[in-house]
C-alpha cells in the first residue's frame, strides 16, 4: 500500500513517491500531435495507469520537457480530476509575459482547467531568483495564475548552490521546493531543513540517476548495501527523514516502479534496516579515501566563481569520492562530463587545465591545499572523456 504524508503547508496529501515526467515523452521539444508513434503514447499511458493503480497520484512534467505535457494531456483527463496532484515547471523569465504564455501552452497541452504545483523551474542562480521575485516578475504572474484559480500552490525547483536555495525558500514566497538530495549527496540539508521551518513541502529530485545511476549500480555499491538494492536502500534513506515528502520516479515504463515499491514496505523497519548498511557504506569509504580526508575534504573549497579556469573544485572532487569509495566511475564520467556545458543547471569548468593554473591562493581555507591539484589532475584521468549534454539538449 502506498504512504502518504501532508506536502507542508499545502495540506496536500503527497505519496511518498511521485511519477516524473521527463522520461518517457517522445521527443525534448515540441512537435505537431500527429507525430508522436502510437507504441510511444501507448506506454507513457500504461505507465500513468500503472502510478495510479500502485496509488501514485502525483504527476510531474514541466514546460521543458518537449512533448511530455502533450502526451500527457492525452490520458490525464481520463481520471477524476480530484483524484490527481497535476505539477508542471515553467523557467523563470526576465519577461514576464513569456513567463504567462508558457504556462498557457502548459495548461493547452495538459488539457486541465488548472495545476495543482506550479513550480518556477530552475532557481538556480541569485540573478534567476531576482527575476522571479522581482516586482513584476514571474512569482507576481504565478499569484496572478492563482487568483485566476489555474494554479494551486506555488513552489520552485533547483540545481542551485544551498546558499540560494536557502536565499529562495528564506523569502517565504513558495508553498514547495524540488531539491537534490540523497545518500551520496546530502549537500542541501541545511535547505531541507529551512523548507522545514517554513512549512514547505520538500521534493526529491532523480534520487536514482542523480542519485547514483542506481538501476545499473556497480558490484561494489551492490555489495555494500545488500540484502537491499541500491536503489531501495537510497529510497529508504530518504524516506526515513520525515522532512522528506516525495521521491521523483522517472519512470520510463510501467515496470520502473517495481523495485521502488519494495521499500514502501520496508519503511517501517527503516530504523532496524539502514544502520549495518550505512555503517558499511562508511567503513569502505574510510578505508579506500582515509578518515581525515572524508571528514574535512569539503571544507574551505572555493566556488566556481572564485576559481581559476572557473573548475569546479567540490564537485570534481565529491565525484573522485565516489568513483574511488564505491567504484562509483560510470556516474562519476557522466557528471564530470557535463562540466562545460551544463550551463547554470551544473556549472563550472573540468580539470584539464589544472596543471597551468595556480590555485593556491583560493584554496588557502582548505586544510588539504597542497594535494588537491593533484587529485584534480588524478579526477581528470580518471572520469575525462567526451563532453555529455544534458538531456534536454539532446
Amino acid at each position: 500500500m502506498m504512504q502518504y504524508r501532508r506536502f507542508g503547508r499545502t495540506e496536500l496529501q503527497m505519496p511518498i513517491f511521485s511519477c516524473g515526467g521527463m522520461r518517457y515523452q517522445f521527443k525534448w521539444k515540441d512537435v505537431p500531435a500527429w507525430q508522436i508513434p502510437r507504441d510511444n503514447q501507448q506506454n507513457l499511458d500504461a505507465t500513468i495507469r500503472r502510478a495510479l493503480e500502485v496509488g501514485i497520484n502525483h504527476i510531474e512534467t514541466a514546460r521543458g520537457y518537449g512533448t511530455s505535457e502533450m502526451q500527457l494531456g492525452r490520458i490525464l483527463p481520463k481520471f477524476p480530476r480530484e483524484q490527481l496532484i497535476v505539477q508542471t515547471k515553467i523557467s523563470p523569465k526576465s519577461d514576464s509575459k513569456e513567463f504567462r504564455r508558457q504556462f498557457k501552452q502548459s495548461l493547452a497541452f495538459l488539457k486541465l482547467d488548472y495545476v495543482d504545483l506550479l513550480g518556477i523551474h530552475g532557481i538556480n542562480t541569485r540573478e534567476l531568483l531576482h527575476d522571479t521575485i522581482r516586482p513584476g516578475g514571474c512569482l507576481d504572474v504565478a499569484r496572478q495564475l492563482q487568483a485566476e484559480g489555474k494554479v494551486r500552490f506555488i513552489g520552485f525547483s533547483t540545481h542551485g548552490p544551498t546558499d540560494v536555495i536557502v536565499k529562495a525558500i528564506e523569502t517565504d514566497q513558495f508553498d514547495y521546493v524540488n531539491l537534490h538530495w540523497y545518500y551520496i549527496n546530502q549537500f542541501n540539508w541545511s535547505a531541507i531543513e529551512a523548507a522545514t521551518r517554513h512549512d514547505m513541502g520538500v521534493f526529491i529530485i532523480s534520487p536514482s540517476d542523480k542519485g547514483g545511476m542506481l538501476y545499473k549500480a556497480p558490484q561494489r555499491l551492490v555489495e555494500l548495501c545488500a540484502p537491499l538494492s541500491p536503489m531501495v536502500f537510497n529510497d529508504l534513506f530518504c524516506l526515513s527523514h520525515p522532512q522528506v515528502h516525495t521521491l521523483s520516479l522517472g519512470a520510463s515504463r510501467p515496470t520502473d516502479f517495481d523495485e521502488h515499491l519494495k521499500a514502501v514496505e520496508l519503511l517501517d523497519q527503516a530504523d532496524e534496516i539502514l544502520p549495518p548498511i550505512l555503517a558499511r557504506l562508511e567503513k569502505e569509504a574510510i578505508a579506500r579515501l582515509g578518515e581525515d580526508w572524508l571528514k574535512t575534504w569539503q571544507l574551505g573549497l572555493p566556488t566556481v566563481e572564485e576559481t581559476p579556469g572557473s573548475i569546479n573544485i567540490p564537485v570534481i572532487l565529491w565525484l573522485r569520492n565516489l568513483a574511488i569509495a564505491y567504484d562509483m566511475i560510470e556516474y562519476g564520467k557522466m557528471r564530470y562530463n557535463l562540466l562545460g556545458s551544463g550551463g547554470h543547471w551544473f556549472p563550472g569548468a573540468k580539470a584539464e587545465q589544472v596543471r597551468k593554473l595556480d590555485l593556491q591562493p583560493c584554496l588557502q581555507h582548505s586544510p588539504h591545499a597542497q594535494e588537491i591539484p593533484a587529485l584534480l589532475d588524478d579526477a581528470h584521468r580518471l572520469l575525462g572523456g567526451q563532453a555529455v549534454k544534458r538531456l534536454s539538449q539532446q
